[in-house]
């Protein structure tokens, strides 16, 4: 009996995924176990596995397009068997279905991939589903960059380009395709639409001395968030040093204790500095929240947030109830989260900003002596940690000498936190480090 292959949802928070590879095509046999595609959310990728024996009977949607979650994607079962009941209806049809009607009049070779139009500088590929998108919505697809296999305009580039490219005539398109010319920033046809007399000429002051590269999904999401941190909060960055001599000599005994084999778990500096920062909120529980308006969530517990660059981006991950851990958990967990963001395999539940009620961005393995990070909304604040440099201190009885110390950059929003709260508080995280202990 066929059985349908749904996409399947990745945390509450996903809505859609991003179909990446297929590892079987339609007439393959496939066992129980076997993977059949990957797919990727925001911030994470994945693999879908059989999970039933079967002949691969349909599949309804190719690399690059995005899916809605718990969407049919593909039918296993017995070969003759009818695949229409688990069809998703509109768009979702099969590429080569939409091929055979875009294309009725002009058959081609391979229905997964159609060079349309020859430029000067290589052949341009497109998607028969993307040129039907383009062609409907008046995009522009000579002018896009591809982003599925071999440099192939796909479905969701069309989609994006229809946010940032102008649209054309039907006459314009032909026009400009023909005779290499692009659109003006003045559009004279209806609704808004670049008409043939808009185009012109493309000569940019630099020539052809650069390359437009589309923003990947992680990208545009990070840019986002950051845009409406900045635009929605009233924030402010206050900055301090911390003498790390106890810290470092810290990190020596679980350094030691590591390699006699006392413990198990690799304590580094940040580990120590989070350690530290979740004893403070632990005293200034009005750090400790989330500012939603015209009221604030105070929180009980610390999920303290980590920030983490990888690959694709930075991704935040949040240690839930990291007050209940001791610095040898703290450091697990803290070590668990991160790695599972590089690799892309990290609960996307834990990457939301309410996850975490706190976060901390670390930038001292960069050399970064001092910075202003920003909010991850709704947080009230975040803890910006920087390089440990010599710098000149009182000793004592006049006796000035250079000691290492930290920068701490605490970035606040002043819509929840006043100065005064946010200076002792960071003052605190100071205090803190300095008198840290085993």
């Amino acid at each position: 009996m066929a059985t349908p292959v749904i996409l399947p949802r990745q945390g509450q928070s996903v809505e859609t995924c991003i179909i990446g590879e297929w590892y079987k095509q339609v007439g393959d046999f496939v066992k129980t176990g076997d993977i059949l595609f990957s797919y990727e959310t925001d911030k994470a990728s994945f693999e879908e596995e059989a999970k039933e024996d079967g002949e691969l009977l349909a599949i309804f949607f190719e690399a690059g397009d995005e899916v809605p979650v718990l969407t049919n994607v593909a039918v296993l079962g017995t070969k003759g068997e009818n695949v229409d009941e688990f069809r998703p209806g509109g768009d979702a049809a099969p590429a080569e279905e939409v091929a055979s009607a875009a294309v009725e009049a002009a058959p081609v070779e391979e229905t997964k991939e159609v060079i349309l139009v020859e430029k000067p500088e290589g052949k341009v590929k497109i998607s028969p589903r993307a040129k039907v998108m383009a062609e409907k919505i008046g995009v522009a697809y000579e002018q896009i960059q591809g982003s599925g296999p071999h440099g192939r305009v796909i479905a969701q580039d069309v989609e994006a380009a229809a946010q940032a490219l102008p649209k054309l005539t039907p006459l314009a398109q032909e026009k400009a395709k023909t005779e290499n010319l692009t659109p003006a920033k003045e559009a004279t046809g209806l609704g808004g639409r670049v008409a043939a007399v808009d185009l012109i000429n493309y000569n940019p002051v630099y020539g052809d001395d650069f390359e437009v590269k589309k923003l990947p999904n992680i990208r545009k999401l990070i840019a986002k968030a950051m845009h409406q941190s900045l635009q929605n909060s009233a924030q402010l960055t206050h900055h301090m040093s911390a003498d790390a001599r106890k810290i470092m000599a810290l990190r020596k005994v679980y350094k030691k204790k590591l390699e006699a084999g006392e413990i198990s778990q690799n304590i580094t500096i940040n580990d120590l500095v989070c350690f530290a920062v979740i004893k403070a909120l632990k005293k200034f529980p009005q750090v400790n929240t989330h500012f939603i308006g015209d009221s604030m969530r105070w929180f009980k517990k610390v999920h303290l947030g980590l920030a983490v660059d990888t690959e694709r981006g930075l991704m935040v991950p949040a240690v839930k109830n990291a007050d209940d851990l001791s610095i040898e958990g703290l450091s697990s967990q803290l070590s668990s989260v991160a790695g599972a963001a590089r690799k892309g395999n990290v609960d996307p539940e834990l990457l939301k900003p309410e996850a975490a009620s706190f976060t901390v961005s670390n930038l001292g393995n960069y050399g970064v002596e001092m910075f202003t990070p920003v909010i991850n909304l709704p947080q009230t604040a975040i803890l910006g940690v920087c390089t440990i440099v010599p710098r000149p201190k009182d000793l004592g009885d006049g006796v000035y000498g250079f000691v290492p110390m930290m920068g701490l950059s605490l970035t606040y929003d002043h819509q929840a936190l006043d100065g005064g709260e946010a200076t002792l508080f960071l003052k605190e995280i100071k205090e803190q480090i300095e008198s840290l202990s085993i």
